[in-house]
């Protein structure tokens, strides 16, 4: 059966990851509680230029212009398909808009013109 992906790249600063692992964690909840497949949020570890066929490949760091003192974050949520995708995001951004109609001081512990966002189809899975 053919998936669907919401996949993320960003930047946090290294002294906001246990900040974002925390936001992290409640949108899984969150996303999960409301169907999604699978929710993933991966900080970059290897991130190092490889060559591979003679040609060396371009860097996360380089992709985002990240520096020494942030890292790197590629995050995806799996769905059924993009319909079950609308239907999950919908009830989670009104439950967001609810839990956070009151929190003036909120605040993303990243710079969100950062954030790269898209929904990807699965062309090629297990």
């Amino acid at each position: 059966m053919a998936k669907y992906v919401d996949g993320f790249v960003l930047v946090v600063p290294k002294d906001k990851v246990q900040e974002y692992e925390k936001m992290a964690s409640e949108g899984r909840d969150m996303w999960m509680k409301h169907g999604a497949i699978d929710y993933y949020e991966c900080m970059g570890d290897d991130l190092k230029a490889q060559e591979m066929g003679g040609m060396k490949t371009l860097t996360f760091p380089e992709l985002t212009k990240s520096n020494a003192d942030e890292t790197v974050w590629f995050s995806f949520i799996v769905f059924e398909s993009k319909q079950h995708r609308d239907e999950v995001n919908k009830k989670v951004m009104d439950e967001m808009s609810e839990k956070y109609k009151d929190a003036k001081d909120f605040s993303m512990p990243f710079d969100m013109k950062r954030l790269a966002y898209g929904g990807f189809e699965a062309v090629v899975n297990k």
